[in-house]
């Protein structure tokens, strides 16, 4: 029977060795911004898998792989050991199903965290506005005051009225439940319409990350695919137009 929540570290890992880490998290989520970003870091930096995480709480099916093979929904954790620092990735196939899960799960990631001695949480996501964005801006939030000027350096905007208040899901949790354990976090929000998965919004995180973390991250396939989604856009746009002309010259 499988655990509530279960994480296996390949084998061979250790935390001992691990350099001033610091952990981002990008999960599923709106626009899917923040697991496109974590995703294209780890591909970019060729960061190493070592872990999975296994829950009841991910929705009840399977994942078929290319090759016709079932798998268990996961999330998993990668590494990428940095010249200064270490970054531990956690990404994955989907957040809970459910609120209690969500708490529970959070609170996994940061034992975690507390195990790994991360110095610093990155929480991901995007901001739905509910429109297409040509140049998104990147909201902010932390659980440290003190936090705030280094976020707002690099470009990131904190407006409460902007942002609703409220962030959903591991993103704002980690935030929350880290605080109370003393871990430094910070969530970045990326803006995005919430319609489509949005690379564009994505490279405009991975811009502020790169900066904050003091490291370079080329771009330049993710901004392709966002030049790639902007046609798409542009053609769903230019077909919804020509829908409500042809709605107008019948009700005419």
């Amino acid at each position: 029977m499988i655990d509530d929540i279960s994480i296996r570290y390949v084998e061979g890992f250790s935390p001992d060795n691990l350099r001033s880490p610091v952990m981002i998290e990008g999960l599923p989520g709106i626009g899917q911004v923040g697991k496109l970003v974590a995703e294209y870091m780890i591909h970019m930096l060729g960061a190493e898998k070592i872990a999975e995480i296994h829950s009841i709480y991910f929705p009840p099916h399977v994942i078929i792989e290319e090759n016709g093979v079932a798998r268990l929904t996961r999330n998993e954790l990668h590494i990428h050991r940095g010249e200064n620092r270490d970054i531990v990735f956690l990404t994955g196939d989907y957040q809970s199903t459910s609120n209690e899960g969500h708490y529970l799960l959070t609170d996994m990631y940061l034992d975690i965290a507390a195990e790994l001695k991360v110095t610093r949480v990155f929480t991901l996501g995007g901001f739905g506005v509910g429109h297409f964005v040509e140049e998104p801006r990147v909201f902010g939030a932390v659980n440290h005051p003190e936090t705030r000027k280094e976020i707002e350096a690099a470009g990131v905007i904190f407006q409460r009225d902007e942002a609703g208040g409220g962030i959903v899901g591991a993103a704002g949790l980690m935030l929350g439940m880290g605080a109370l354990r003393g871990i430094n976090s910070i969530c970045l929000m990326g803006e995005t319409s919430g319609y489509i998965v949005d690379p564009r919004s994505a490279a405009a995180v991975l811009a502020v990350l790169t900066t904050l973390l003091g490291i370079t991250v080329d771009g330049t396939q993710l901004n392709d695919r966002a030049a790639e989604m902007e046609k798409v856009i542009e053609s769903l746009v230019e077909n919804e137009r020509i829908q409500k002309d042809e709605e107008l010259s019948y009700i005419g």
